[in-house]
């Protein structure tokens, strides 16, 4: 007898857990489906529930993390690849998300990061930088060309700063090798530019820039956050 409840346990308790996963699954689905319809994405995005089990967390309508893998994104004629929004705290009515409303969901915190590929933001540069590497928090330019009469060829280490236009990029310094030095000032009068990639999904203004080899990674957290203040491709 015992051996047959432990058996009506284990089938039991298995089945609550494929049951658990099956609805997790079709929750991921739906949300994705909500998200690219309404933000007009070119398709559903990657959506990851975390907790278990799920079925508490839908009937209570709160959610520990929820991870939403985007891909591209396009802002002011940019863009950038690998965007991904990692939300805690979500708390989703049950109802809200079965009518597939999202007016009503929210998160206590939502970050976002993306990369800028190096390609994107040499395409907005002087046509004086040839290539572009990471170089620590900084990044290395090759520099060939002239500014305003003075020959320039040789490297020029520039920083990434975050601002409200976008992505201020800088010379911090310049070798030249044997040619004539050319004054810093000149250099960063001339040769700075900003990629204007301001906000991130959620609304959030960029607030930290790491250079990698694949390109810029950009991350910005906001707090208190509604699905619905994700910002649409432009």
């Amino acid at each position: 007898m015992r051996k047959v409840l432990l058996v009506l346990l284990i089938l039991l308790v298995g089945g609550a857990f494929a049951a658990d996963r099956l609805i997790l699954r079709g929750a991921e689905d739906e949300i994705g489906r909500q998200v690219a319809a309404q933000y007009q994405l070119p398709r559903d995005p990657d959506v990851k529930i975390h907790g278990f089990p799920f079925l508490t967390q839908a009937f209570a309508g709160k959610y520990e993390r929820i991870d939403v893998a985007i891909g591209d994104w396009r802002q002011e004629g940019v863009t950038v690849g690998d965007v991904t929004v990692e939300m805690r705290g979500v708390h989703a009515p049950l109802s809200e998300v079965a009518a597939g409303n999202s007016d009503n969901i929210t998160a206590d915190t939502a970050t976002a990061s993306a990369v800028v590929p190096y390609e994107v933001i040499k395409q907005r540069a002087p046509k004086e930088v040839k290539r572009i590497a990471p170089k620590g928090e900084n990044l290395e330019v090759d520099l060939t060309g002239q500014v305003l009469n003075f020959p320039l060829a040789g490297t020029a280490v520039v920083s990434v700063k975050p601002t409200g236009k976008g992505i201020a990029i800088t010379p911090l310094s310049v070798g030249t090798g044997a040619g004539v030095q050319v004054p810093l000032a000149l250099i960063q009068q001339q040769l700075t530019w900003v990629v204007p990639v301001t906000d991130l999904p959620v609304g959030a203004r960029i607030s930290r820039i790491e250079p990698t080899p694949e390109g810029l990674r950009v991350s910005a957290t906001s707090e208190n956050v509604k699905m619905n203040s994700l910002p649409r491709n432009k």
